[in-house]
C-alpha cells in the first residue's frame, strides 16, 4: 500500500461562510486556520494548497478573553524611533476591525511560501455583507462546535 499524496487535480475547493459574531478571537482563527490548510480533509498532503477558501464576516463582532483588548500591537515604521502602537480594542472600533481577524489566523499558519499562498483564500469583512455570493458559499456554524466558543 502507498501513501497517497494529492496533486493539483485531485483538489476539491469549497467556499465556506463564517460569522465571526460573538465567538472567541483565538477559537475561531485556529478553525478558519485549519480550513485553509485542508486539515479536515482525509485527503491532506501538507505540500498542497488543499484547504477552502473561507468567508469570514461580522470580524468587528469577535469576542477577546482576559485584557486583551488592552493589549497592545507594535509595528515599525522603518525610521529611526518609528515603532507605533495601537491596542487591540482601537484596532477593533477603527477603520479596519478585520485585520485583529486576519492577523491571528496568520500567526496560526507555518511561516513559509504556501501559508502566504493560502492566505489568499481567506477573506474577512467587519459587516454582514460580502460580495462572494455567486460561489453559493456553505454556513459553518463555529457556535455549536463547542460552548466555549463564544464568551458569554
Amino acid at each position: 500500500m502507498k501513501t497517497f499524496s494529492a496533486t493539483p487535480a485531485d483538489i476539491d475547493k469549497k467556499w465556506i461562510v463564517i460569522d465571526a459574531d460573538g465567538i472567541v478571537l483565538g477559537r475561531l482563527a485556529s478553525i478558519v486556520a485549519t480550513r485553509l490548510r485542508g486539515k479536515h480533509k482525509p485527503s491532506f498532503t501538507p505540500s498542497q494548497d488543499m484547504g477552502d477558501n473561507v468567508i469570514v464576516i461580522n470580524a468587528d463582532k469577535v469576542q477577546l478573553t482576559g485584557n486583551k483588548r488592552e493589549k497592545p500591537n507594535y509595528w515599525h515604521t522603518g525610521h529611526p524611533g518609528g515603532i507605533k502602537s495601537r491596542t487591540t480594542a482601537e484596532i477593533l472600533e477603527g477603520a479596519h476591525p478585520e485585520r485583529v481577524v486576519m492577523q491571528a489566523v496568520k500567526r496560526m499558519l507555518p511561516s513559509n511560501r504556501l501559508a502566504r499562498r493560502q492566505m489568499t483564500n481567506l477573506r474577512v469583512y467587519a459587516g454582514t455583507e460580502h460580495p462572494h455570493e455567486a460561489q453559493s458559499p456553505e454556513v459553518l456554524d463555529v457556535k455549536s462546535m463547542n460552548k466555549k466558543n463564544t464568551r458569554v
